[in-house]
């Protein structure tokens, strides 16, 4: 079975529209979490809608990891162009992760390192090539890498600090880190297929921003793609 999160209803939204047979489930969350159950491209998923944040991700994946018992997941929707050089549109392949405005590097830990936690969280590197096999198959610009996350918004002033204390990170969000955290906790292998809806301090020239539904639209038909690729096993 495969695990979609997506932070907002409008970046879950074409995903459960891909789903066959699609079936709401009951989530023991007051509000902000939605999950819908189906079968994406021949594969068992589920869809769920964590809301925004590190501890609505947390939340809502323990909760579907502990439910569902997934085999795979994936994190999906938008997140924000951090390198120099990504573009507007891009899909980003989660290789590794981390957070990006944890600090305790005081104590001789890494930039992004939390204390008692590994330096990264990676996806396994099969996981990661089926994600970069889907990619191709949709014919978008795709880059694979590290991933940031944390909460708080990364304007333009905060950008360069962040570039040079993560040299080579691709994105930035609120929710991945977090998932894939907590996805490596309990054992379930994770990455992420999120596309650039906004440039993290952008150059001249550069286009910065794409409507949210123009982005979730091109995560989707790369998780829906993982899931063809999952599902010929």
């Amino acid at each position: 079975m495969l695990l979609v999160l997506a932070a907002m209803p409008e970046e879950s939204a074409p995903l459960e529209a891909r789903l066959d047979d699609p079936a709401p489930l009951t989530v023991p969350f007051t509000t902000g979490v939605r999950a819908v159950r189906g079968t994406l491209a021949g594969t068992p998923a589920a869809v769920v809608t964590t809301g925004i944040g590190i501890a609505a991700a947390t939340a809502a994946a323990t909760w579907a990891i502990l439910e569902l018992r997934p085999e795979v997941a994936v994190a999906a929707g938008s997140c924000g162009g951090l390198a120099a050089d990504v573009e507007v549109g891009t899909l980003i392949i989660g290789e590794s992760f981390t957070w990006s405005i944890a600090d305790a590097t005081a104590f001789g830990y890494a930039p992004g390192q939390v204390p008692g936690g590994p330096e990264r969280h990676t996806s396994p590197s099969d996981l990661v090539e089926r994600a970069r096999r889907a990619a191709v198959a949709t014919g978008a610009a795709h880059r694979s890498g590290l991933m940031l996350s944390g909460d708080a918004f990364v304007t333009a002033p905060l950008a360069a600090p962040m570039r040079e204390r993560f040299p080579g990170a691709l994105s930035a969000d609120m929710e991945t880190t977090a998932s894939a955290r907590t996805c490596a906790a309990l054992g379930v292998p994770f990455t992420a297929l999120r596309a650039v809806s906004d440039l993290c301090g952008p150059s001249a020239g550069q286009q910065f921003h794409l409507e949210l539904d123009v982005v979730a639209e091109t995560s989707a038909r790369a998780v829906e793609e993982l899931a063809r690729v999952l599902s010929a096993q």
